[in-house]
C-alpha cells in the first residue's frame, strides 16, 4: 500500500537522483519537475480517494467471502430521517448513521431514535463545511470533539467511527483523527445518491454492486435512496445477502 510516507521517501531518492546526474552528468534540473509532477497527482489522488488510506488507515469493507454487508447513511439526521428508520424497522435491519453536531444538536431526539432502533451513530464533523478540507488540524480535531459531545448529549456515549465528510482525508484531518482516538472509516460502495435522482437506476446499480463484506454509503436525506431502499434490502436478501451491524462487519468498537 502506498502511504504518504512513502510517496515522500519516493520523492526524496527521485530528487537526490537528479541531483546526483545533475553534478555527475550535467543533466538540467528540470527534471526534477517530473518526479514533484508524480508526487502532487498522487497526493492528490490519495487525498480523494478514501480506501488508498494513504493519509490515515479506512476501513472500507471487509475481507470476506461470506455474503455479508453494511448500510452506512450520512448527512443527518434530517426530516427524512425517520421515514429511513421505518423501512428499516420494517425488516429489521441495522445501519449506520453518520451524523453531522449541528443537526445532532438540533435534533436530539431524532438521534435517540437512532440509538433506540438498535442503529449506530457515528461522527461526521460538526459543520461538513464545503471547504473543511481546508481547515488546520486544531480546527478540526473542534469539529470532531464537538460532535462528540452533541452525540454523547443525545445518547449517553461518545462515538468512535469518524467518516470524513466528502470522503477527503488530508494530513491535519488525520492527526486530528488519531488525537480524538478515532476509527476513520469510508465506504466500499459510493451510491451518488446525491447526483443520481432516478430511483430505478439507482436500485440497479446498488444491486449490481452486491459483494461480501461491501460497505454502502447512502444518506437519509436523498429522495431517490428513500424511495428504493425497500426494494434493495428486499431484491439483497433475495440474493442471499445478509445486512450486519457495521461493527460487527468490520470487527471494529463503535463507542468509545
Amino acid at each position: 500500500m502506498l502511504t504518504h510516507w512513502r510517496a515522500r521517501w519516493a520523492l526524496a531518492g527521485a530528487s537526490a537522483a537528479v541531483g546526483l546526474l545533475w553534478a555527475v552528468a550535467g543533466v538540467s534540473l528540470w527534471w526534477l519537475v517530473l518526479p514533484l509532477a508524480a508526487y502532487v497527482g498522487v497526493v492528490a489522488y490519495g487525498s480523494a480517494r478514501i480506501s488508498s488510506s494513504f493519509f490515515i488507515e479506512a476501513h472500507c469493507g471487509a475481507a470476506t467471502t461470506q455474503p455479508h454487508i453494511a448500510l452506512t447513511f450520512d448527512d443527518g439526521p434530517v426530516a427524512t430521517t425517520p421515514t429511513v428508520l421505518d423501512i428499516l424497522a420494517r425488516h429489521e435491519v441495522p445501519a449506520t448513521f453518520f451524523c453531522i453536531g449541528q443537526r445532532v444538536q438540533e435534533n436530539p431526539d431524532l438521534v435517540r431514535q437512532l440509538d433506540a432502533a438498535g442503529h449506530l451513530v457515528g461522527n461526521h464533523s460538526f459543520t461538513h463545511h464545503f471547504f473543511i478540507d481546508l481547515f488546520p488540524s486544531r480546527r478540526l480535531s473542534q469539529e470532531i470533539s464537538d460532535t462528540d459531545a452533541a452525540i454523547a448529549a443525545a445518547i449517553g456515549r461518545r462515538p468512535r467511527l469518524f467518516r470524513p465528510p466528502y470522503g477527503v482525508t488530508t494530513p491535519g484531518l488525520a492527526r486530528a483523527i488519531r488525537r480524538a482516538g478515532h476509527l476513520c472509516i469510508g465506504w466500499s460502495v459510493r451510491s451518488l445518491d446525491t447526483v443520481v435522482r432516478d430511483e430505478q437506476q439507482l436500485l440497479d446499480r446498488m444491486v449490481r454492486a452486491l459483494a461480501p463484506g461491501a460497505v454502502f454509503l447512502f444518506h437519509d436525506s436523498s429522495a431517490a435512496t428513500v424511495g428504493m431502499l425497500d426494494a434493495f434490502i428486499r431484491q439483497a436478501r433475495q440474493r442471499g445477502f445478509r445486512i450486519v451491524p457495521l461493527d460487527q462487519l468490520l470487527g471494529v468498537s463503535p463507542y468509545v
